[in-house]
């Protein structure tokens, strides 16, 4: 495999081109595995992803940057996915935000300076019963209020 870049180690993603790379329709798959190895889609490997598989660059970023699954920046260790759904919404997302916000000094979309947090607002999480709720890192925190809130970040905090 002889890539165009040289910053990521692309002989990670080389198994899954290997596996997915003649498939055709297997972009998404590919973009997944990739993500899942890198934490995010590095610019250099979505190039080799494209020239593997023999597609423009531009598909490949077309694709990356039509889901919201996919990230083009590394997250923190910590990926809080704040729930804006409507239930989460009527029972106060917006004061969790801004508890996180003012906690953690980040708004929708941006990582900590330490790198420990990063946070996304989502449009469900599925957890309505729970209302207002947040995952972090696949674990669920509901019935949060702004106070439940911080402590759970100051805990991860400590921890991280």
């Amino acid at each position: 495999m002889n890539c165009c870049c040289k910053k990521s180690d692309l002989s990670l993603i080389k198994p899954v081109l290997d596996e997915y790379g003649d498939i055709e329709g297997s972009l998404i798959t590919i973009l997944q595995h990739a993500q899942d190895i890198y934490g995010f889609l590095p610019t250099d490997v979505l190039y080799c992803i494209a020239e593997r598989i023999g597609v423009s660059p531009a598909k490949v970023m077309g694709v990356a940057t039509f889901y919201s699954q996919f990230r083009l920046k590394p997250v923190g260790k910590y990926l809080i996915m704040l729930c804006q759904g409507t239930a989460c919404h009527v029972n106060g997302s917006q004061r969790i935000e801004a508890a996180i916000t003012q906690e953690l000094g980040i708004a929708d979309g941006e990582t900590t300076d330490d790198g420990l947090f990063t946070l996304k607002n989502v449009a469900c999480l599925g957890c309505c019963s729970l209302s207002p709720v947040m995952m972090i890192n696949g674990e669920t925190y509901g019935s949060l209020t702004p106070s439940k809130t911080i402590e759970i970040l100051r805990k991860l905090k400590e921890e991280g």
